[in-house]
């Protein structure tokens, strides 16, 4: 098995952004936690301290295309977030559509009660974003 390095994975929300982490071998994500999307330069400096703590310089963003496969104005909300960060990370872009609600049944087949903690969703979702493109790229 090869090691890599890992890659931090975004769900970006308008509210609150789900994290997680590869796994070394890039056979599975690691859900993080979420942070506050209030102040979009203090949730970047966050982005930037995970990269560093994790080692990594990819980060894998979700973008929620319409169902078309059209750029609607969350899936620009997430590419203009992320800009800032373009010149010092690898930044790669993943198809979200649907993850929240991929989120909302894995939470709810597993009994776990997520309505009052939307970031449990958004962490979730941000393994599922993750794992779909570890699967495309092992």
């Amino acid at each position: 098995m090869e090691i890599r390095k890992r890659i931090i994975s975004l769900d970006i929300g308008t509210k609150r952004i789900g994290i997680a982490v590869s796994d070394a071998l890039w056979l599975g994500a690691i859900p993080l936690y979420t942070i506050e999307r209030k102040n979009d330069k203090q949730a970047l400096d966050k982005i930037e301290e995970i990269c560093k703590e994790y080692n990594t310089d990819t980060v894998l963003i979700g973008i929620p295309y319409n169902m078309d496969g059209s750029l609607g104005f969350q899936a620009k909300n997430c590419i203009d977030f992320i800009k800032p960060l373009d010149e010092k990370y690898n930044i790669l872009k993943q198809d979200e559509r649907l993850s929240s609600n991929e989120a909302e049944n894995i939470l709810k087949q597993k009994g776990k009660k997520y309505t009052k903690n939307k970031g449990l969703v958004d962490t979730v979702a941000a393994c599922i974003i993750l794992e779909s493109y570890l699967e495309e790229h092992r």
